[in-house]
């Protein structure tokens, strides 16, 4: 249920996402937020909202959630311009009407009588979280070259200011003393962060654009300079077809979740598979391959009424599941159980949707050719799976093409087929990282002929991409 805000004042946010991502935030903040006037740009979604600003916050899709201060048209350079000349065109397109400034920061102040939480408590913690895994970096493998130019048109450069950026001369039209400020007695004090990307980020410097805007802050609005700990933050992302300020509404990213101990799947993308796979109250979740819990956990705080099961055949990785389980306090709800994903002890039709991030890529990888063991995966995932279940797998683009021959091939000759990778996968490899012999079935495999296709993603993992699978079983 959306609770409109007391204040009842509709204010403009935006956020980012990861590549893939945009889809999923636009759904979260029409159902969550009864949000409009949506615009969707590169990485970023831009959207209005009543609700309380607890509840905006709640958001499980973003990585991060700004205030909108100012959406503007690409910067236009001339040609050949002088310092002076870039100056005037970044004075006139970033601060535009002062009295737009001193509204977001009412605005600002207003929300963070309630923005403020404990973040502070676990933000070294969080830190590393996220420095383990940037949004933006390079990729391994066929896909390489193609993703490191995407993520750098995305992310471009960065600068923050520092104190000496302020020695600059004041510019003659600068000459005006502040403006009183009407909301407190005490100046705000403030950074900057600016990103430029794009053909901007070979003709502009993001130096000079913080100088620029840092200067008039302080003239202007007696705004105060604050390098290790500002009230305020204002970030600039320019872009070839657009240019965004805002105010990040929180410290550390939203993607950083306070309710999980140790990390494993970006929380993002966890959410998001647990989003397509439509769960509803009373269903029975598998997730046969869990690691450390975070796609059932992320699902788990959306779903209170549902119940979730995680197998796995490495204890480390099921020790770390329980931490994240306690420390969710999911006890009641999340069940964890040693077990091979190539023979589950679970009945057949027994579980209404199964969720699975099949390790791969140098940070989540394993010793086990998970090509070879995929069929067998496969073949016990659509058994436990019950008519009308959701299968939703988060593969690596080798590991789809894979699978699309697998689901796709005729059926003379798949059972046949099947049976002899499955023989070869008993013989020759273990099914999962450490996984030990736990009694592989043996018996002869049906042909998948039951899991349609129902739709595709690309997401971004960080410094690899996945594949985001939804199927749906149609019969026994």
């Amino acid at each position: 249920m959306v609770n409109i805000s007391n204040e009842a004042s509709l204010i403009r946010y935006f956020c980012t996402a990861g590549y893939g991502m945009d889809q999923f935030v636009i759904n979260e903040v029409t159902r969550k937020l009864a949000a409009h006037d949506i615009e969707q740009l590169q990485g970023k979604v831009l959207f209005s909202s009543s609700v309380h600003i607890k509840q905006v916050k709640q958001l499980k899709s973003v990585e991060r959630l700004f205030l909108l201060m100012k959406r503007d048209s690409p910067l236009k350079l001339p040609a050949h311009a002088n310092p002076g000349k870039v100056a005037s065109v970044l004075r006139s397109t970033l601060i535009g009407d002062l009295q737009q400034w001193t509204s977001a920061e009412m605005t600002w102040r207003r929300l963070q009588g309630v923005v403020a939480d404990k973040e502070k408590e676990r933000e070294g913690e969080d830190q590393r979280n996220v420095e383990e895994e940037e949004v933006c970096g390079e990729e391994i493998g066929s896909d390489f070259q193609i993703m490191k130019k995407r993520r750098k048109l995305d992310c471009g450069d960065e600068y923050v200011i520092t104190g000496d950026d302020f020695t600059a001369e004041k510019h003659d039209q600068d000459t005006t003393p502040p403006q009183a400020n009407q909301y407190s007695s005490v100046p705000l004090s403030f950074r900057i962060s600016c990103k430029c990307s794009g053909s901007l980020s070979r003709h502009l410097s993001i130096l000079e654009v913080s100088k620029v805007l840092g200067v008039i802050l302080s003239e202007k609005l007696g705004w105060k300079v604050d390098l290790r700990n500002p009230q305020i933050e204002i970030t600039v992302y320019l872009r070839d077809d657009h240019c965004l300020l805002g105010i990040p509404l929180t410290r550390l990213p939203l993607a950083n979740r306070c309710y999980i101990k140790t990390t494993g799947l970006r929380s993002t993308v966890a959410w998001a598979m647990a989003d397509l796979a439509q769960i509803q109250s009373g269903f029975l979740v598998l997730d046969p391959m869990c690691g450390v819990g975070t796609i059932l956990i992320e699902a788990a705080q959306e779903h209170k009424l549902a119940c979730f099961l995680g197998l796995d055949v490495d204890d480390r990785q099921l020790h770390k599941a329980s931490e994240n389980v306690a420390f969710a306090k999911l006890g009641d709800r999340m069940h964890l159980l040693k077990a091979s994903s190539t023979n589950m002890p679970l009945p057949s039709e027994s579980v209404d949707v199964v969720v699975c991030d099949l390790p791969f890529g140098r940070k989540f990888g394993t010793k086990t050719d998970m090509a070879a063991s995929l069929p067998l995966i496969l073949a016990e995932m659509e058994r436990v799976l019950r008519v009308a279940g959701s299968l939703v797998l988060l593969l690596s683009p080798q590991l789809s093409c894979i699978l699309k021959k697998i689901l796709t091939q005729p059926q003379t000759g798949t059972q046949e087929s099947a049976n002899q990778q499955g023989a070869q996968d008993v013989t020759s490899i273990p099914t999962q990282r450490n996984e030990p012999s736990m009694g592989l079935m043996t018996k002869p495999r049906p042909p998948l002929s039951s899991l349609k296709h129902q739709t595709t993603l690309r997401l971004s993992l960080g410094t690899i991409d996945g594949l985001l699978h939804k199927y749906i079983k149609t019969h026994v």
